[in-house]
């Protein structure tokens, strides 16, 4: 069974450059299917801070064919120690909408799901370098919503320039996220991801953009003094 894995780790910047532009692949790491390799933002920060730029911090997405391939990873490579001294969730794949090449081969959905438990999402876009002026307009509002959101366990966005942006959130449930996505969250200004949505409509700011919606089966380690980012329905 395929198993996907968000990894986040403290890392030299030299490292960081080196997996950002030389990343992990199936030719180098025995099990991987395919790995993105960004440097984490917090969500809803100023475009031009330190909280947007972390040389020293990498975040780790990637599809496996087994956990043994993702034990043998963190067990003997570099990057692969680093994620083990940090922080990463194990994940089964449940829905995809948009596509980007490297996970276009996922189908659509994996079958019915609980509303009621536990639910993480990756987004990915391939941006147009001239759209990210409105990207950022529209972007930074739903940003401060996913972050401030009673229902997120853990968010963070990421980036890989010039033009590779993602976002992680991990949900108490399912249905709170699908709440958020609809505008019936108990926020103030809870429509601005369907206006964002519509913008993106009107004149789409990426080549090519995916979410991913994953039931989370493990998590391992610790990050930024935290060492539960699961929900505690998600703990088997």
């Amino acid at each position: 069974m395929r198993i996907f894995t968000l990894g986040l780790a403290r890392t030299s910047p030299l490292l960081t450059l080196t997996s950002l532009y030389r990343p992990p692949s199936s030719a180098t790491v025995p099990g991987l299917i395919h790995a993105e390799c960004l440097t984490p933002m917090l969500l809803g920060s100023p475009i031009f801070s330190p909280q947007r730029i972390q040389p020293r911090k990498l975040v780790l997405f990637a599809a496996w064919e087994s956990e043994d391939a993702i034990d043998e990873f963190l067990n003997t490579s570099t990057l692969g120690q680093s994620i083990g001294a940090g922080w990463h969730l194990r994940m089964t794949f449940l829905r995809r909408w948009g596509s980007v090449r490297e996970f276009a081969s996922l189908p659509e959905s994996n079958g019915e799901s609980d509303p009621q438990s536990p639910v993480a999402a990756f987004t990915l876009a391939r941006m147009r370098l001239r759209e990210i002026p409105r990207f950022v307009q529209w972007g930074r509002p739903v940003e401060r919503l996913v972050r401030d959101s009673p229902e997120a366990s853990f968010t963070l966005a990421a980036i890989r320039h010039p033009r590779t942006i993602a976002t992680f959130s991990i949900w108490n449930s399912q249905q709170a996220m699908i709440d958020m996505l609809q505008g019936r969250s108990a926020v103030a200004q809870p429509d601005r991801h369907r206006a964002a949505m519509r913008e993106r409509e009107r004149r789409d700011f990426h080549h090519e953009f995916t979410t991913l919606r994953f039931r989370p089966i493990a998590e391992f380690g610790t990050w930024e003094g935290r060492s539960q980012l699961l929900p505690k329905e998600a703990k088997g």
